[in-house]
């Protein structure tokens, strides 16, 4: 599998490196996700050894990060072997021009070479332009939920 990929010769999707943390960081508060340069860096390093994750970026000119996606493989009793989507964002001067898609793709291709049966994520309800977008490259919503969370 190719580590990098061009896209109409401008934009080009590569496995995320240390030195795109901040631009990650920049990315994730756009969804409302806070988080330091030093907090993307340290989880970067936590997950660059760990085959089970993977962390694509779409990058332009001067290797400038404009979109990351990140995903996981998980295995369960109740299904077969999954990709699971952690987060996906393109910066919002780049959408609509095929960026995610192609990061998505990125991602299934990867998933499929590990044996995956499907690709699940999650979306927040409030997040109605992202949900069209799910739908448009394949996707089906096949529930609703609720989600807990506790502190440790």
């Amino acid at each position: 599998m190719t580590n990098q990929l061009t896209i109409d010769g401008q934009v080009k999707i590569r496995q995320s490196q240390i030195q795109d943390a901040g631009q990650i960081a920049i990315l994730s508060e756009q969804l409302n996700y806070p988080a330091t340069k030093t907090q993307i860096e340290q989880r970067l390093l936590e997950i660059q050894n760990n085959n089970s994750h993977i962390v694509y970026v779409a990058t332009v000119a001067n290797d400038y990060v404009i979109g990351w996606v990140h995903a996981h493989i998980y295995d369960l009793i109740v299904m077969p072997k999954q990709a699971m989507i952690l987060g996906l964002v393109v910066d919002q001067d780049y959408r609509n021009y095929g960026i995610g898609r192609f990061l998505m793709q990125q991602i299934e291709q990867w998933a499929s070479l590990l044996g995956c049966h499907g690709i699940r994520l999650n979306s927040n309800i409030k997040r109605k332009e992202a949900h069209l977008f799910y739908e448009k490259i394949g996707y089906t919503n096949i529930k609703q939920s609720m989600t807990f969370a506790k502190t440790l």
